[in-house]
């Protein structure tokens, strides 16, 4: 595997390889390598005959008052991750090299970019999209490869690659989780002590209102459906509520009854400082 933090360097090894006919995939990640992140990677492999993975923690999709001095990174550590499955290149630019002096154009999305994360962290995925599309110009990929526990960053890329006409496949990766539940997270890594118990309330809500539904058969109200999430994440020590909602899984938009794209996202803030998201179906597919 192979090191890379220039910008031209990397972007001439994948036309080079696009030149011969190789299927390049990306996974885009800010680090902090965890089975999450690992299983993108297999995914990539199993689909492609290239797999770069970039490591940028990108400071444009952090706000004033969010984590960006203190999230957590080790290189030495994800490189030998990363290499353990086989990727081709590992992709760590400088802040410097992605942001030069005077860097003035964002990419924004006026709807899909509003609600549910948005509403508490304007500017974060206008941030996310001007990145994961100078990721996409530079690296040249066939495909990228993003987890679908960040749900509404994943429906922003597609709208993204959709609208900008990127000749690109975005491709969602199942949540993975911990034995116990927890939606794995580099941020998992800041749950201490009883934190990390109360961190279940978010899977603990979602296997609830999924039996809920299950039971009721897709009859019962979401109105109660949310209720019953919010008194379990209450009923859960520092746990907070930033969000709990019935979204259309592809639109993001507020579902008025249950159907197979139905999806419960919510935002919860454990310990009164770890902000962690889940999402999932409600109904069986």
């Amino acid at each position: 595997m192979k090191l890379v933090t220039s910008v031209d360097d990397v972007s001439e090894l994948t036309r080079s390889w696009r030149e011969k006919g190789q299927k390049v995939v990306l996974v885009p990640t800010m680090g902090w390598f965890h089975e999450g992140h690992l299983s993108l990677m297999r995914m990539a492999r199993k689909i492609g005959t290239r797999v770069i993975v970039s490591l940028f923690v990108n400071p444009i999709q952090f706000g004033p008052k969010e984590d960006l001095a203190a999230y957590p990174r080790d290189l030495e550590r994800d490189r030998h991750l990363a290499e353990k499955e086989a990727v081709d290149v590992l992709f760590a630019p400088a802040v410097s090299d992605m942001f030069g002096q005077n860097f003035q154009t964002r990419v924004s999305l006026s709807l899909l970019s509003q609600g549910l994360c948005g509403s508490n962290r304007p500017g974060h995925f206008d941030g996310v999209a001007t990145i994961v599309s100078k990721l996409f110009h530079i690296s040249h990929p066939n495909c990228a490869v993003f987890g679908q526990k960040d749900l509404q960053q994943l429906a922003v890329i597609r709208q993204m690659v959709r609208d900008l006409n990127f000749d690109v496949e975005i491709v969602g990766h199942p949540i993975v989780r911990e034995r116990d539940g927890l939606a794995m997270s580099s941020r998992n890594s800041y749950l201490t002590g009883d934190d990390r118990k109360n961190a279940l309330c978010l899977y603990t809500a979602i296997i609830r209102c999924q039996k809920m539904v299950g039971n009721s058969r897709g009859k019962i109200s979401i109105t109660e459906l949310i209720s019953e999430a919010g008194r379990i994440i209450d009923s859960f020590p520092g746990c907070i509520a930033e969000y709990i909602q019935v979204v259309d899984r592809q639109s993001l938009k507020e579902c008025q009854e249950l159907d197979q794209n139905s999806v419960l996202a919510l935002a919860v803030k454990v310990g009164g400082k770890v902000r962690l998201i889940d999402n999932a179906v409600l109904m069986d597919q």
